[in-house]
């Protein structure tokens, strides 16, 4: 008996109402569908005051127990207008200007013991085997891959070595253009295992920054036994400065997830872990940059500056500048301390 008189209170509060739901409805979809800001003053106005209303009226609907097609559209109506209304609005510009200027340098200090730890790791691997190789050249085929000494072994001739560092022989651009490439196709493999194996407790990544060092500093040795090791450091600086960096940055990630593992603190794995994931991301998106950047300085400077005082200029410089992002960007923000879980890019 109750049925007929609650169907004709719904209609008359619908009926009452429609109207302005259908107004609100029309000015939600334009918002969705141009944005906001193709609004005008007054429609933006009358959507905050329509929106109001109709989340009294859904209030109201849900209190008085009215049929349930009314209450759903009510719903769904108030949920698309409360993200026109309040949810935040940041284009992929927004985004991205964020993410450089304060998110990757805030992450990238909240992570300098694990830069520094990767360093490390990379300098060390560096002088054992500059010092092994030094005693025992044997060593030098062990430590470096064949693709990578590209017949520069010691059994190569100082004239060799130099003609390839300067290009001083018509063959010898193209041997040593596939030797850079080879070098930082694989620096690049070796960063995105370093930061994707960081997770199995910090030891994988270690691993890989003891070898990666290594092979530079055998080769280091093989050049110095010839009087080139100043040669070959400007050489490597003009890309290696940023390719190396990247390389350690993107270990940091990595054992920025293998420490959350290890030292959960107070907070569960899974919690630390997730935490930790996003400074580990942001870095993984900086050593993307800084390789895209490095890719670029080893296909066209190596071939345009062949004078090793201006190799050595350029690369520091851009490693300078690196530093100068990383060090001074995004000062000042509460977000330079610790991430927390409203943080963003």
């Amino acid at each position: 008996m109750n049925a007929v008189p609650n169907l004709l209170r719904s209609s008359r509060f619908r009926a009452e109402r429609e109207a302005d739901w259908r107004r609100l409805e029309a000015l939600v979809v334009a918002a969705e569908k141009r944005g906001v800001r193709a609004l005008g003053f007054r429609e933006v106005q009358e959507l905050v005051a329509l929106y109001r209303q109709a989340v009294a009226a859904l209030s109201v609907a849900r209190e008085i127990s009215l049929d349930s097609a009314p209450i759903a559209y009510l719903e769904s109506l108030c949920a698309r207008a409360y993200l026109v209304v309040y949810a935040p609005r940041v284009s992929l510009r927004g985004v991205v200007s964020r993410f450089l200027a304060q998110g990757a340098p805030q992450a990238m200090r909240r992570s300098a013991l694990a830069i520094a730890a990767s360093f490390a790791g990379l300098l060390f691997g560096a002088l054992l085997a500059f010092a092994a190789v030094r005693a025992d050249p044997s060593w030098y085929h062990s430590l470096v891959p064949s693709g990578l000494s590209g017949g520069r072994g010691p059994e190569a001739s100082a004239e060799a070595l130099r003609a390839g560092l300067y290009d001083q022989d018509p063959g010898s651009l193209g041997s040593l253009g596939a030797f850079a490439t080879y070098l930082f196709s694989h620096n690049t493999q070796v960063a995105l295992f370093s930061f994707a194996l960081g997770v199995v407790v910090c030891v994988p990544t270690m691993l890989l920054a003891l070898y990666n060092g290594a092979i530079m500093g055998a080769f280091f040795a093989i050049h110095a036994q010839k009087g080139l090791a100043f040669d070959l450091f400007a050489w490597l600086s003009i890309h290696g400065v940023t390719e190396l960096s990247a390389v350690a940055i993107a270990m940091a990630g990595g054992l920025r997830l293998g420490y959350a593992v290890l030292f959960p603190g107070l907070e569960t794995r899974g919690n630390a872990l997730r935490h930790a994931a996003r400074d580990a991301a942001k870095l993984a998106v900086v050593a993307s940059i800084m390789l895209i950047a490095a890719g670029l300085l080893e296909g066209f400077g190596r071939q345009l500056v062949t004078d090793p005082y201006t190799r050595i200029g350029v690369g520091w410089g851009m490693g300078l500048l690196w530093l100068g992002w990383f060090g001074l960007a995004g000062r000042g923000g509460s977000k330079d301390n610790a991430p927390g879980p409203e943080e963003g890019a």
